[in-house]
């Protein structure tokens, strides 16, 4: 079978580098499903999980906050300012973040302060979302 090289890269470190099978993650329109042999493309991803399909019949899973994805014919870049490979997510911590996120959203003054609340509450769903994908996955 065919296989294709993967790169997820955070601001901080690279996250995951290999050859896959198969690629699926959020895009912005929807659910995208990347085989070796995809045409070119590039998109902006939301929040969620992107679930690498191993070479060897393994599986990477790794949390996004958002980000770009670019699909060459020899290799696939996923790039996000936040990247958390599934084993590292921290439940507890993700729902504190969320708690804060709704405090936040309550106490908003102006429309910036809103804007960045919403916004936080929405990468700390996906990221709780996410990682009980992955625990049902284990």
């Amino acid at each position: 079978m065919s296989t294709i090289q993967v790169e997820v890269v955070s601001a901080e470190e690279a996250i995951f580098s290999g050859r896959a099978k198969f690629v699926a993650l959020p895009g912005e329109a929807g659910e995208l499903g990347i085989l070796p042999g995809h045409i070119p493309l590039i998109t902006r991803i939301k929040p969620g999980a992107v679930r690498i399909e191993k070479e060897d019949g393994g599986e990477e899973f790794v949390f996004v906050a958002g980000g770009i994805l670019e699909v060459q014919p020899k290799c696939i870049t996923v790039l996000s300012d936040t990247a958390i490979r599934g084993h590292d997510l921290d439940e507890a911590k993700a729902n504190e973040a969320r708690r804060a996120a709704e405090e936040a959203l309550k106490n908003a003054k102006s429309d910036v302060d809103l804007a960045k609340a919403q916004s936080e509450l929405a990468v700390m769903a996906a990221q709780i979302a996410a990682l009980r994908k992955f625990r049902q996955k284990k």
